[in-house]
């Protein structure tokens, strides 16, 4: 098996195998450090790192530029590495299903590089069980050798929150996994040297797989009782944002709020434990019932804007709404499973016209994901009500007064504020009906 020292005197190449929000971070990181080849199959994506930009973000071009990074889409260029460090995504399908396809491929794909003594890791989330089970599989057969003698398996869970510039590759304790014990050393080393925060020692790769599913599962349940919550509250005639300002004053009273739940992690990895479960003839309840939950509360803004706009005697089919915001999250262009996407397709089935607006996002993106036709701010005029459903600092600097002026003269405004940015004295005070989660 390689050695950490080798790695270390740039005498073993690594490479990362994927280069979106997890994978090009890494291989920055490890660039300081370490000799470092960057894959990824899309040829407009190497382009664009090689120019010295990162479209998703995550990176600042001075970091970029500081670093040696041979960024390629041949995968010739693999041939001399010795560990490689797959960062592919594993999305769901329209049924919901685990799709393997980027991980299958990315297997298949590595398969023809390995030589003796090389290690692969595995930062993808997945199922427990799901890299020796079905990764191991297709790259022994694609390499005629065999893991645990000839090469070895690793698994190290990422833990990038797109946007997040404190809860870092570096600021965040590092799971590590390997086949053997000498895999698991060896990957301490090398994360240690770019996570400040510590590295944790998984006792097998299974158990690695499972903490990482397990902690965005978590996420989803708690967000979807404070879903669930609102609901009740809104029967109640209550605002939910005070009743949880109240419940917060006791200690240990976790801090989560309502809202829409999509992306790559919390909206999706909920799906590989179940689809695991199920195949071990399990069949849980609480985890389904979260996510029912979580997906159903973009129809239920549109619901209620719906009836906002009917209390306000103005006829959906005639009707003009804003939203504010289309990626997953907050100051982020990321537009993967995002869930105002529910939003604006409930909306459109009552015939209203909908006008979405995100400066973060990619036009092309939208239209080619979503056929969506992203609006510029200057069209946001003579509305009859306003979704802000993301909160970016750019919507964040948007006064009650300048929203005011988007509204048509005789309509009775209507603010849906998905993430509570206003405060509602002001908001009704500022002549708005204000309504949020």
């Amino acid at each position: 098996m390689i050695q950490f020292e080798d790695i270390r005197a740039k005498n073993a190449p690594m490479a990362v195998i994927g280069l979106g929000y997890v994978g090009l971070p890494l291989a920055v990181a490890l660039a300081r450090h370490f000799d470092v080849v960057g894959f990824d199959i899309k040829p407009e994506r190497i382009e664009e790192l090689r120019a010295g930009r990162d479209n998703t973000l995550e990176v600042d071009p001075a970091d970029l530029a500081a670093v040696s990074i041979r960024y390629t889409a041949e995968a010739a260029d693999l041939a001399p590495c010795k560990l490689f460090i797959v960062a592919v995504p594993t999305p769901i399908n329209a049924n919901r299903v685990p799709d393997l396809g980027p991980l299958v491929g990315a297997s298949r794909l590595l398969a023809g590089y390995l030589s003796d003594g090389c290690v692969v890791v595995y930062e993808s989330t997945v199922y427990p069980g799901l890299t020796e089970e079905v990764c191991q599989p297709l790259l022994e057969k694609g390499s005629g050798l065999c893991a645990g003698k000839d090469f070895f398996l690793g698994y190290s869970p990422e833990r990038i929150n797109p946007g997040d510039k404190v809860h870092t590759l570096q600021t965040v304790v590092k799971i590590v996994s390997g086949q053997t014990p000498e895999v698991t050393d060896l990957l301490a080393d090398v994360y240690g040297t770019v996570v400040t925060a510590g590295i944790h020692k998984a006792p097998s790769i299974k158990v690695a797989e499972a903490a990482k599913v397990i902690e965005n599962t978590q996420r989803d349940i708690n967000i979807a009782l404070m879903n669930e919550l609102s609901l009740i509250c809104e029967r109640l005639d209550i605002d939910t944002v005070e009743v949880l300002r109240a419940a917060e004053t006791k200690w240990n009273f976790l801090p989560f709020r309502p809202g829409l739940v999509g992306g790559h992690c919390i909206g999706v990895d909920p799906y590989y434990l179940l689809y695991k479960a199920q195949s071990l003839n399990l069949h849980p309840q609480v985890i389904p019932a979260g996510r029912r939950i979580n997906d159903s509360i973009g129809k239920h803004i549109a619901e209620a804007t719906v009836k906002m706009l009917i209390r306000s005697e103005c006829r959906a089919s005639c009707a003009r709404v804003g939203v504010l915001g289309l990626t997953f999250k907050e100051n982020v262009p990321d537009l993967r499973n995002t869930k105002v996407v529910d939003i604006v397709r409930e909306l459109c089935e009552f015939r209203i016209r909908v006008l979405v607006h995100d400066p973060m996002a990619d036009p092309e993106e939208a239209r080619e994901e979503y056929n969506l036709t992203l609006a510029p701010r200057e069209e946001l005029r003579e509305l009859d009500a306003l979704i802000v459903a993301v909160a970016h600092d750019a919507f964040k600097a948007l006064t009650l007064a300048e929203l005011a002026t988007w509204f048509r003269p005789s309509a009775e405004p209507i603010l849906v504020d998905v993430k509570g940015l206003y405060h509602r004295q002001a908001a009704e005070a500022a002549g708005f009906r204000y309504w949020r989660l």
